[in-house]
């Protein structure tokens, strides 16, 4: 009995050895793993795809001519459309700078222009007196002067500087010399501001000749034979700029006479003389130099007014 008992034992120890692991019980053997910590593998399809995108072997599509031109005008177009907002730009930055210019230049015209006016009248009135004093020293008195040869005198030979006018050009020479003058597009502008430099540096020269005429010939007149203490009471009295007190004096009628310094030597065909050549020169400025000036000015302001629309 006790050899049966074990030999039933060795045939279970037998068949627990033999029996298959899937007999195990489910809850023990499948153990559920967390998703991710096992990551499902990537299909043969998704793994020829990412091999093709970083494979530097692998074939690209070439681009046909039509997307070289397309590329091409679009690199084209944004070169030139900057081109154009840089020339429009340096274009407007021209037109502001040539209007600034042209409203200084009109102005410096418009002035010189009145100042030419006013000259001019004075010019006038010199002439007219230029004219009396040459016909006076040909045979009126010297001992007795009339009130009318001592206003005459003044305005011939005692004046210079009212007569004289000397134009402004600073702003002429600034668009000279800075190449400003480009920004005038219009050629009458251009041509007739070329004109007014060169008609200002002839009326200098003019004035210039003017100037030694009357340093060399009426100066020394004035230093022979003027009357020091008339002078001297004449100026004592002005207080103002002297042409404004010489125009009240001759409306007054002046009342403090002239008298030569030694008549007795009194060259009476020289004074002749020399009055009517200042008197020519004179003339000769103004219808020739100072004309031309004038004409020129005048050209020069329409010609702006209408380019630039000034008032």
């Amino acid at each position: 009995m006790e050899e049966q008992q074990n030999i039933q034992s060795t045939e279970d120890q037998k068949n627990i050895v033999n029996e298959p692991v899937s007999s195990a019980p489910e809850s023990v053997t499948q153990i559920e793993q967390p998703s991710t910590l096992s990551p499902q593998p990537s299909t043969s399809e998704d793994m020829e795809v990412h091999h093709h995108a970083h494979d530097p072997a692998a074939p690209h599509h070439k681009k046909n001519w039509k997307s070289y031109f397309w590329e091409f005008l679009m690199l084209f177009l944004a070169v030139f459309c900057g081109f154009l907002a840089e020339y429009q730009l340096e274009h407007k930055i021209e037109r502001d700078r040539a209007k600034e210019l042209s409203v200084s230049f009109y102005n410096e015209l418009k002035n010189d222009s009145a100042a030419l006016k006013t000259i001019e009248n004075f010019r006038m009135r010199k002439y007219t007196a230029l004219k009396y004093l040459q016909s006076y020293f040909q045979d009126s008195s010297l001992i007795n002067c009339s009130n009318t040869f001592t206003i005459e005198l003044l305005y011939g030979y005692y004046t210079f500087s009212p007569s004289f006018f000397e134009p402004g050009d600073a702003i002429l020479e600034q668009l000279k010399n800075s190449g400003s003058l480009r920004y005038f597009k219009s050629m009458e502008l251009q041509k007739l501001t070329g004109d007014l430099s060169i008609a200002i540096a002839n009326l200098r020269k003019r004035n210039a000749f003017e100037e030694v005429f009357y340093r060399e010939n009426i100066w020394p007149f004035l230093v022979q034979y003027n009357d020091t203490k008339w002078y001297e009471s004449i100026v004592a009295r002005s207080n103002e700029f002297f042409v404004t007190f010489l125009k009240e004096y001759e409306r007054t009628g002046g009342d403090v006479q002239f008298h030569f310094d030694k008549p007795e030597i009194f060259d009476r065909k020289k004074a002749t003389n020399t009055t009517s050549i200042y008197k020519i020169i004179l003339k000769g400025t103004g219808d020739s130099q100072y004309q031309i000036y004038s004409s020129l000015n005048s050209k020069l302001q329409e010609a702006l007014r209408k380019e630039y629309h000034l008032q």
